[in-house]
């Protein structure tokens, strides 16, 4: 027989016992940004926005090549704009993720499509001299300065793979310690 006012039922749970305090090795604010994590995705930042820049300038010969380039140069540009962000603001010790293993996924993924990008834009530049048919007259797919903005583009697109490359070797490194 229980005592007088008490019930059977146990009491209810602490919702909050239940969420794991965030798992961030990476400082919060400005502090990012003297990290070498934080120096690397500037310049995937910085990078990435030259890449956009250069393949804009060409006249896209091939879409589906130079397209497939520009959608991962724009989409890694946000999100890479949005993950620094979550570190400068400090939203990392507010959300309850384990931010070292967000951060080993998302730069691991947005390397191989990077990597990707590259080699679509180094195949597009390797097409320079061969013609090609337009309005029945036969010209070359890119101009002489189409094709020396694309060597810029894929140098720089190799760079930025690179950079998102070392990003997620230091991922691994502080998610795996």
């Amino acid at each position: 027989m229980l005592p007088r006012g008490t019930s059977s039922m146990p009491p209810p749970p602490n919702p909050a016992a239940y969420f794991p305090p965030p798992r961030v090795t990476l400082p919060s604010g400005l502090e990012i940004l003297r990290t070498y994590s934080g120096a690397v995705i500037f310049l995937e930042i910085l990078f990435g926005t030259i890449v956009w820049i250069l393949v804009a300038c060409t006249r896209v010969p091939l879409p589906l090549l130079q397209g497939w380039v520009l959608f991962v140069a724009v989409t890694a540009w946000f999100l890479s704009i949005v993950f620094l962000c979550v570190f400068l603001f400090g939203y990392s010790n507010r959300i309850a993720v384990n931010w070292n293993q967000a951060d080993f996924l998302f730069h691991g993924a947005t390397f191989v499509f990077y990597f990707g990008a590259f080699l679509l834009q180094a195949a597009t530049t390797s097409l320079h001299h061969f013609p090609r048919e337009f309005n029945s007259t036969t010209q070359k797919i890119l101009a002489d300065h189409e094709y020396n903005i694309s060597i810029a583009a894929s140098i720089f697109a190799f760079a930025t793979a690179v950079c998102y490359g070392c990003s997620t070797a230091l991922a691994l490194r502080r998610w795996r310690l």
